[in-house]
């Protein structure tokens, strides 16, 4: 079989060339657009629910809430692990699933296990489904903060989670933005005991008539001949003074005439109470922003995209206030691992180039070698797209590491190619050179063969490595086979070709 592709090749020398050339082009096209990482994707499919809980303690938030959500759901489809985490208040708990299952199938089978038990919870109780994130989801954190003090810790806030934080929602790859720092706002109501005894006015009146005063309800219908108009009851609060102005009612027991909040009471806008950590920005008060991605986002292009828009955001925020973009980004640490592994495998190049020349003394022949290491990066790369692999440190060590083998297969078929011309040439009778070249090549394609064969056969128990290990080295190992396989190709279609002319 390996006989008749290196005669084809030889036969149709034009066309080898012109397929290497087209498979250059369209390699080189798909790896401008292939994704770009630190690692390989390690994101488990988990779901996770977030419960808050009022004031419940930690022991009881985990009797009444967590244990029955985890037992609910242990023993669904695919499930491996379900553990949890309770505070006071508030509790995170998550579904961890196997490695090829359906991230929104899963979200499916946590909700309608959720959905059997969500009746039997106490009151005020709310359990929410986080976003889908990826394990390295964190691509950048930005800074909110006012140098010179003119604006303060709740209008940085409120700039944050009504302004950034939904403009930063809507570019697509973004799956969640937290917002740390600051102050956040509140309406209130700071009670006067004295004037409450006095008008007789207990706190849970004061408490449900301002629960309820913030509703707007129907009135039903107001017929006008052939019209008909909807009866409604604005009562939702816009300020302060709507608060103020809401109505108390009048004792069961007494017969003074209704009052208002104001007269028992002061409401104003105030940081949240028990406010518990807090922001710095470059050493000055402020808000960190963290912006996280969806699993399969391009970490480089979707910061490119944070930071377009977050230049449209910087040019309507108020005087006083900026904007820091260099806190922290994946995609700088991205970018100087995959440097560092390409300065590896051009210096590796070099080296390989001046070795061989030192042996061989012919700049053709070395030329025609290193031919194979760009082309058999192509090649594998056309079969990583294929793959739906991305460019990260792994694939990248792989191919890092097979730059010293690559060239073996070459170097065997061309200097005795070079050998066989050489000896041609002294014959009293000279065959055709194409003829010496298949002859060449032919003596030496079975060990060329059971060599690469040999190297390959040891990173075969790499791919029966599961869980995160196997998520690690599974992409180095069929990176490094690929380009093996690549090369061996190459030695036998496009090196003869070349070494003909």
């Amino acid at each position: 079989m390996f006989n008749k592709i290196i005669q084809l090749s030889l036969k149709n020398r034009v066309l080898v060339l012109l397929g290497y050339f087209v498979i250059a082009l369209v390699s080189l096209n798909i790896v401008n657009s292939m994704t770009i990482d630190v690692f390989p994707d390690l994101n488990r499919p988990n779901v996770a629910l977030i419960v808050e809980a009022g004031g419940l303690a930690p022991d009881e938030l985990e009797k009444q809430v967590t244990i029955p959500i985890e037992n609910a759901i242990n023993g669904a489809t695919n499930v491996t692990r379900v553990f949890s985490t309770s505070n006071v208040g508030f509790a995170v708990i998550k579904t961890e699933f196997d490695w090829d299952m359906d991230i929104y199938l899963a979200r499916q089978i946590v909700m309608e296990r959720l959905a059997q038990i969500s009746g039997t919870f106490p009151a005020g109780v709310k359990v929410v489904m986080g976003p889908v994130s990826s394990i390295m989801g964190e691509v950048m954190m930005i800074g909110l903060s006012s140098p010179d003090g003119t604006v303060g810790g709740m209008e940085l806030r409120d700039i944050a989670d009504w302004n950034i934080t939904k403009r930063l929602l809507s570019v697509q790859g973004v799956s969640q933005v937290s917002v740390i720092g600051g102050d956040v706002k509140e309406y209130q109501v700071v009670v006067d005991t004295n004037k409450m005894r006095l008008h007789n006015i207990s706190l849970n009146t004061l408490r449900t008539a301002l629960g309820n005063s913030g509703e707007n309800t129907n009135g039903g219908f107001m017929h006008s001949g052939y019209t008909e108009a909807v009866v409604r009851n604005f009562g939702r609060v816009k300020n302060i003074e709507d608060i103020k102005n809401t109505v108390l009612p009048i004792p069961s027991n007494g017969t003074a005439p209704a009052i208002t909040v104001d007269a028992v009471a002061s409401v104003k806008t105030a940081p949240q109470q028990n406010k518990r950590g807090t922001g710095y920005v470059n050493g000055y008060d402020g808000v960190i922003i963290s912006i996280s991605k969806q699993p399969n986002a391009d970490t480089i292009k979707l910061t490119s995209k944070i930071e377009s828009e977050l230049d449209n955001i910087s040019k309507s925020l108020p005087d006083g206030v900026v904007l820091t973009k260099g806190l922290f980004k994946q995609s700088n640490f991205i970018m100087n691992a995959v440097d560092n592994i390409k300065d590896a495998m051009i210096e590796g190049s070099v080296l390989i180039a001046v070795i061989l020349f030192a042996f061989l003394m012919n700049f053709r022949t070395t030329a025609i070698v290193l031919v194979v290491i760009p082309t058999s990066f192509l090649m594998t790369a056309i079969v990583f797209k294929l793959l739906g692999l991305s460019i990260n440190t792994m694939t990248l060590g792989g191919l890092a590491m097979a730059v010293g083998s690559l060239v073996d297969d070459a170097i065997v078929a061309v200097s005795n190619c070079f050998k066989r011309i050489k000896e041609n040439k002294h014959l009293e009778h000279p065959k055709p050179n194409i003829e010496v070249v298949w002859e060449a090549t032919k003596e030496i394609i079975n060990s060329v063969v059971f060599s690469t064969v040999l190297v390959l056969l040891v990173f075969i128990p790499l791919f029966a490595l599961s869980g995160i290990e196997g998520k690690i080295f599974t992409p180095l190992a069929l990176a490094f086979v690929l380009s093996m396989f690549a090369s061996m190709i190459v030695s036998i279609t496009l090196t003869p070709v070349l070494s003909y002319y």
